[in-house]
């Protein structure tokens, strides 16, 4: 489908919406422009900084567990930025009308992944672990019940 097509079938789907529903769409384009600079920025400087940082300053250390603590770090937080724009263009794409709370709770649990790999556990008590650990289970079980109570959003997801 050439461009020209698809920005014809975009303006004839906007045409049949309500003017709250236009709203959400350019709110939703909008957000998806924003998150899609932060993805470009953070990849940048990801780049940037496992380039200059670790490997020509010759800093990087296969045995240092803080230099990949913070590489992964960075790339996760891409990883995460990149599903919440997933999860607003399904939104935009009008395959559903609001935001899928399996998305959300995908995105929730990126997040609390990514502070897992970066913790540092000398410096972390065990009740921080300790919520840590039933946040991921608690979310890890919501997860599993929606996807067994919608088997059609499996395919979007």
């Amino acid at each position: 489908m050439s461009i020209k097509q698809e920005l014809r079938d975009a303006r004839e789907r906007l045409g049949l919406l309500s003017l709250y529903q236009r709203f959400e769409y350019v709110v939703v384009v909008f957000l998806t422009a924003l998150i899609a600079v932060i993805v470009v920025a953070a990849l940048w400087t990801l780049t940037l900084k496992i380039l200059f940082g670790l490997v020509l300053a010759g800093g990087f250390d296969p045995s240092d567990y803080s230099a990949f603590q913070a590489a992964f770090g960075m790339i996760l937080t891409v990883i995460i930025a990149l599903e919440f724009k997933k999860t607003l263009l399904v939104v935009a794409e009008r395959r559903d009308t609001v935001v899928q709370i399996r998305s959300v709770v995908m995105i929730a649990l990126l997040a609390i992944c990514r502070k897992v790999i970066i913790l540092d556990l000398t410096e972390t008590d065990a009740l921080h672990i300790l919520s840590l650990s039933a946040a991921i289970l608690a979310l890890g079980v919501i997860y599993w019940l929606i996807g067994r109570r919608d088997p059609a959003e499996e395919e979007i997801a």
